[in-house]
C-alpha cells in the first residue's frame, strides 16, 4: 500500500481559528483530537476533514442535482489526500416529534413491521381462532365438497351493522338484475320502494345464485362465475348458506375469520407504523395517549358561583355572550348566576358543560336595540375540546390544555395501533408487546425465537432477523440496554441519543469508512466508558478510520494516536502543539498532558460546606421510571446528582423539580412528573436553567446580542457628542434594521454571490469592507472606537475598554470569569462550540444580581470542556454557592463530582432497574456506598 492511502493529509488548514495547519493522520486508527474548549478541534474535525468528505461527495451528483442540493462551501484549506467517505456523529439532539421513538430512530421498528407483514399469523379479534385465506379454486372445491348436493343460496355481503333505511341501494342492486336479498337473515324479494327502519342497524347481503353443487362441468363453471361475481359485490368476502339449516360460511380471498367472516386486509409494512393512517389507532392517531377534559379542573371549587368565578375558563362575571348563554340557560332551569355552583341542578350543568341540541332564546342589546337570538349551546367542555384539536394558535391550545388531562387512549391501551395490527402474531407475541420489552430482553426473545418458526417462516425471516439482531448487538454494545423501542426519543437524554444514533451507523457494519464523531462519551458513566471505546474499536478493527473529538481520559489513554490543539482557545489556539501515541503525549509539556500524567490536577476542597439549614423536600416522584423517590434538597450548597445512564436523573431534576419551581416562581406552563408533595419552596425566590441547546441559529445572533451587552453599548454611543448633535438613537447602531447598516450586505459584512451550478461563494463586501455600518455611523466613535471596531474586540480587551461602564462592564467581565475571554463580541454564534454556548447563557445568568436564595440548574455543563475549562468554570460556581445560592449540577464527570458539598446518586442501574436513590450525602460518605457504580469510581477519584 502506497505511503499516501495509509494516512490522511492535511496542507494548510485555516477554517475558524486554525493556523495554517500541515497534519498527517494515520489511517484505519482510533484517533483522539483533544484541547482546550475553542482550540479549533472541532475546526479541524468537522470544518475542515468532514467538509471536504461531504463537498466530494455532492460533487459526484449531476450538475442537475447539485442545484437542488445547494451547494456546499469549500473548506479553507489547501489540500487533503487520502480522504475516505466520511460519516459524522455529532452532538445534535434527536427529533422533538413525539412520532419518533427508539425503534423508529434506529430502523429496528422499520424491521419488525417487515418480519410481521411477511411472517406474522394473523387471528380473529372475535374468536381468537387463526384467520384463513383461499382462492376461488380453493372455494369451488370446498363448496362441493361440504355442500354437494344440498340446496345452498350465495350470497354477497354489502352491508354489516349499520343504521340506514337503504331505499338507493335496493334500487341500485335491482338495477344490476339481482331480485333478491338477505336482510337481517331474511331472505326477501327486491320491491319498489324497498326501504328500511332507518334508526335500527342492518345486515344486508345480495343473493348472487341459487344451486345445488354437483360433480359436472355446468356445475362447476356456473358456480365459479357465481363466486366471482359474489366476491366482486363483496369486496372479496361471501357467504354460502345452506337452505334447510340456515347455518352461514365465510369465505374471502384475504384473511378471514371462519366463524365470524370479519376480514382484514392483506398484510402490508404500513399496517404496523403508527405513523401511517392505515395502521395507526384511529381514537388517538398512532400517538397512544388523547387529551380529556377534567370537570375538577373546569370547577376547581364548586362552593363559589359562576358569577365569581365559578367556572376557571371563563373567570368572573362579565358583559359577555358566554355569559348571556349562560343566563339563558339558567331562566329555563330556574337558578341565577349568584347561585354556588353546588346547587345548581344536575341537568343544567350537564347543558352548560357539554351543551344539548336544545334552543334557547338569548336577549343582546346593540345599539339601544335589543334583538332575541336562538341559538344551540355548544357547552364549556365541548368549546374547550374543539379549540385544543382544531385550533392552529398554540397558546390557545396551551389554554385548552390546562382543563385536559393527558390519558391513555382507552382503545390501543397505548399501543399505538389498530385493533387488526394487534392480532398478527409471532410466537405468541405482537409486535407492540416486543416494542415494550427492553433490548436485553428484546435480544434474548431474538435468540430463541429460530427454534419456534415454521420452515417457510424461516426462510422469509433469516435475512431479517440478521439485521435485528445486529442493531440489538450494538444497542447493548453502547449500554442502551435498559431503553425499549417505543421510549420516545424526545425523553432521551443528549448521550442516549448521540449513541443510539452511532448504533444506528455502526449496525450498518461499512468499511474503509472514515467516522468523525464529537465526544461520544457525553451522558455517559465512567462504567460504560469501556463498553463505548470496544465499539470504536471494534469499528476500527473491521477496516474503518475512526476520528473522536474527545476530553475523556479514558478515550485520550486508549487511542492509538493523539492530537493536542492548543495552545490556548481562540485566536490563541488552533496550533498542533503534540502528536503521537498517548505514552509519548505524557512526555509533553502541554496543559492535557500535565493533566493526564497527574501534575495539574482540580484541588479537592479541605472542607465542605454545611448549608443555610434550610430544605426542599420532593416527596413521591415517580415519572418515567423512578420509583416513589423521596429526595432532599440542602440549600447553600453545591449539590450533585449522580448514576449510571438512564437511571432517572433527568426524570428527577429536569422533568420533576424544576417545572415545580418554575411553576411556583414564573407561573410556568410545563407540567411536572407526578410527585406527591413539595416542601420548603418559599426558601427559594428564583430558579434557572441552564442547558445545552444553541444560543443562535443564525449568523446575525453573537455573544454581545445574546448576553443583551449590545443594547447598553449602543445607547452609549447615542450619548456621544456627535450622535446627539446627529440626533442618532440605538437603532442607527443597529447591524440588523435599516437606518445604521450597510444596505449592501444588509449588515451581514459579507455578500453572498449565487453560483447556480457551484456553491454560493462569501465575498467581503466592497461598499463597508466587511465593517457592516454605513460611513456616517462609523463617523461616531467612543474612545477612539467604531461600534464596528467594539464588535471585533476580544472579551479581554472589551474588559478592559469599558471598565469605568459598570453596565457594560459587569456582564463583558462574566464572560471572561467562565474563561471566553478569547472570542470577539460580535462572533456568529453559529461558529461557537457547544462547551461555548453554554458557557455563555451561563455568563448571562451570572450577569444578572442574584438574590442569595438563587437556585441553579445545570445539565452536564462540562460538555465540550477541558480539564482546564472545568477548573476555571468550577471556581465560578463555587463563588456563587459562596453568596448563599444553591447551585444543582447534574454530572458524570468526577472532576465536578468530587468538589460537590452533597451527592444525590441514583440508580442502581439505567431503565427499569434504576429509578431509586441509592445514597445521599459528602463525597467522602457516598464513596464507601457498596452498591453504588458512581461510589467505585469516586473512591479512586478521592485517593
Amino acid at each position: 500500500m502506497s505511503e499516501q492511502l495509509e494516512s490522511i493529509e492535511i496542507i494548510g488548514a485555516r477554517a475558524h481559528n486554525l493556523k495554517n495547519i500541515d497534519l498527517t493522520i494515520p489511517r484505519e486508527q482510533l484517533v483522539v483530537i483533544t484541547g482546550l474548549s475553542g482550540s479549533g478541534k472541532s475546526s479541524l474535525a468537522f470544518d475542515t476533514i468532514y467538509a471536504e468528505g461531504q463537498r466530494r461527495y455532492i460533487e459526484t451528483f449531476s450538475a442537475y442535482a447539485r442545484q437542488f442540493l445547494g451547494g456546499l462551501e469549500r473548506p479553507d484549506v489547501d489540500k487533503i489526500d487520502g480522504l475516505s467517505p466520511v460519516i459524522a456523529i455529532e452532538q445534535k439532539t434527536t427529533s422533538k416529534s413525539p412520532r419518533s421513538t427508539v425503534g423508529t430512530i434506529t430502523e429496528i421498528y422499520d424491521f419488525l413491521r417487515l418480519l410481521f407483514a411477511r411472517a406474522g399469523e394473523a387471528y380473529s379479534y372475535n374468536t381468537g381462532e387463526k384467520m384463513v385465506s383461499y382462492s376461488d379454486e380453493q372455494i369451488k372445491n370446498l363448496i362441493i365438497e361440504q355442500f354437494l348436493e344440498k340446496r345452498i343460496n350465495i350470497l354477497a355481503p354489502v352491508i354489516r351493522a349499520r343504521k340506514g333505511h337503504y331505499a338507493e341501494l335496493f334500487q341500485q342492486i335491482a338495477k344490476q338484475g339481482f331480485v333478491k336479498v338477505r336482510v337481517n337473515g331474511e331472505i326477501k324479494d327486491i320491491t319498489p320502494g324497498m326501504k328500511l327502519d332507518r334508526y335500527k342497524t342492518h345486515d344486508i347481503e345480495i343473493v348472487i345464485d341459487r344451486m345445488v353443487p354437483s360433480h359436472d362441468e355446468d356445475t362447476h363453471k356456473r358456480l365459479a362465475e357465481s363466486i366471482k361475481t359474489a366476491m366482486y359485490h363483496g369486496e372479496n368476502v361471501m357467504m354460502v348458506i345452506e337452505q334447510e339449516q340456515q347455518d352461514v360460511r365465510f369465505f374471502s380471498r384475504t384473511l378471514m375469520c371462519p366463524t365470524t367472516g370479519i376480514s382484514y386486509q392483506n398484510p402490508e409494512p404500513n399496517l404496523f407504523s403508527f405513523n401511517s393512517p392505515k395502521g395507526a389507532c384511529e381514537k388517538c392517531n398512532g400517538l397512544g395517549t388523547i387529551h380529556e377534559k377534567k370537570k375538577k379542573k373546569i370547577i376547581p371549587d364548586p362552593r363559589i358561583s359562576i358569577a365569581k368565578g365559578g367556572l376557571a375558563p371563563l373567570g368572573e362575571l362579565k358583559n359577555s355572550w358566554m355569559f348571556k348563554q349562560l343566563e339563558a340557560i339558567g331562566e329555563k332551569f330556574g337558578f341565577k348566576l349568584t347561585d354556588p355552583i353546588e346547587k345548581i341542578p344536575e341537568e343544567a350543568m350537564d347543558m352548560m358543560l357539554n351543551g344539548g341540541n336544545e334552543r334557547f332564546t338569548v336577549k343582546a342589546k346593540a345599539a339601544g336595540v335589543t334583538k332575541e337570538y336562538k341559538i344551540e349551546f355548544e357547552g364549556i367542555a365541548a368549546f374547550i375540546k374543539n379549540q385544543y384539536d382544531d385550533n392552529a394558535s398554540a397558546s390557545l391550545r396551551r389554554w385548552a390544555k390546562d382543563f385536559m388531562d393527558e390519558v391513555g387512549c382507552p382503545e390501543c391501551h397505548g399501543a399505538r395501533l389498530k385493533k387488526e395490527s394487534l392480532y398478527f402474531k409471532i410466537n405468541d407475541k405482537n409486535i407492540a408487546e416486543l416494542s415494550t420489552m427492553d433490548i436485553a430482553e428484546l435480544t434474548a426473545w431474538f435468540q430463541t425465537l429460530p427454534q419456534t418458526l415454521s420452515e417457510k417462516q424461516k426462510v422469509i425471516a433469516t435475512e431479517i432477523l440478521k439485521e435485528i439482531n445486529d442493531r440489538l448487538k450494538f444497542l447493548m454494545d453502547v449500554g442502551l440496554n435498559y431503553l425499549s423501542l417505543h421510549r420516545s426519543s424526545k425523553s432521551l437524554s443528549g448521550g442516549e441519543a448521540q449513541r443510539i444514533r452511532l448504533a444506528t451507523q455502526i449496525g450498518s457494519q461499512l468499511v474503509g469508512v472514515l467516522y468523525i464523531l464529537d465526544e461520544p462519551s457525553i451522558g455517559l458513566h465512567q462504567r460504560d466508558n469501556e463498553r463505548l471505546i470496544n465499539s470504536l474499536k471494534s469499528l476500527r478493527d473491521i477496516g474503518n478510520s475512526v476520528l473522536v473529538v474527545e476530553h475523556d481520559k479514558d478515550m485520550i489513554v486508549e487511542a492509538d494516536y493523539v492530537i493536542d490543539i492548543g495552545p490556548k482557545a481562540g485566536r490563541f489556539g488552533g496550533e498542533i502543539i503534540s502528536k503521537g501515541t498517548p505514552k509519548a503525549l505524557l512526555n509533553e509539556t502541554t496543559i492535557t498532558a500535565q493533566y493526564l500524567s497527574g501534575k495539574m490536577a482540580i484541588p479537592v476542597p479541605k472542607k465542605r460546606r454545611e448549608g443555610n439549614g434550610k430544605s426542599i423536600k420532593l416527596v413521591g416522584a415517580s415519572g418515567n421510571n423512578l420509583k416513589n423517590v423521596t429526595a432532599e434538597f440542602p440549600l447553600g450548597k453545591l449539590i450533585c446528582v449522580t448514576g449510571v445512564s438512564g437511571s432517572g436523573k433527568s426524570t428527577l431534576i429536569n422533568e420533576t423539580l424544576y417545572p415545580i419551581l418554575n411553576a411556583h416562581i414564573y407561573d410556568g406552563v410545563k407540567r411536572p412528573m407526578p410527585y406527591k408533595k413539595i416542601e420548603g419552596l418559599e426558601h427559594v425566590d428564583k430558579v434557572i436553567d441552564i442547558d445545552q441547546s444553541p444560543i443562535g441559529r443564525t449568523p446575525r445572533s453573537n455573544p454581545a446580542t445574546y448576553t443583551d451587552v449590545f443594547s447598553e453599548i449602543r445607547s452609549l454611543f447615542t450619548q456621544t457628542p456627535e450622535a446627539m448633535i446627529r440626533g442618532y438613537k440605538a437603532g442607527r447602531f443597529s447591524f440588523n434594521v435599516s437606518g445604521g447598516r450597510c444596505e449592501t450586505c444588509e449588515g451581514s459584512g459579507v455578500r453572498t454571490i449565487e453560483m447556480s451550478f457551484l456553491p454560493d461563494v462569501y465575498v467581503g463586501c466592497e461598499t463597508c469592507q466587511g465593517k457592516r455600518f454605513n460611513r456616517e455611523t462609523l463617523e461616531i466613535r467612543y474612545k477612539g472606537k467604531s461600534i464596528s471596531d467594539v464588535l471585533n474586540m476580544t472579551v479581554d480587551e472589551a474588559v478592559d475598554f469599558f471598565e469605568n461602564i459598570p453596565k457594560i462592564y459587569r456582564k463583558i467581565k462574566t464572560i471572561q470569569d467562565v474563561g471566553l475571554g478569547y472570542i470577539t463580541l460580535g462572533q456568529q454564534s453559529t461558529t461557537l462550540s457547544g462547551g461555548e454556548a453554554q458557557r455563555i447563557k451561563l455568563a448571562t445568568e451570572l450577569s444578572k444580581k442574584d438574590t442569595g436564595n438563587t437556585f441553579y440548574i445545570m445539565d452536564e455543563p462540562t460538555t465540550g470542556l477541558h480539564f482546564e475549562d472545568i477548573r476555571v468554570l468550577m471556581e465560578v460556581i463555587q463563588k456563587l454557592v459562596d453568596k448563599g445560592n444553591t447551585v444543582l449540577i447534574i454530572e458524570h464527570n468526577l472532576d465536578v463530582i468530587k468538589l460537590a458539598d452533597h451527592i444525590i446518586d441514583v440508580g442502581p442501574e439505567g431503565g427499569k432497574g434504576g429509578g431509586q436513590i441509592l445514597c445521599v450525602g459528602t463525597p467522602e460518605e457516598v464513596s464507601k456506598h457498596k452498591k453504588s457504580y458512581t461510589a467505585r469510581f469516586l473512591a479512586k477519584e478521592l485517593k
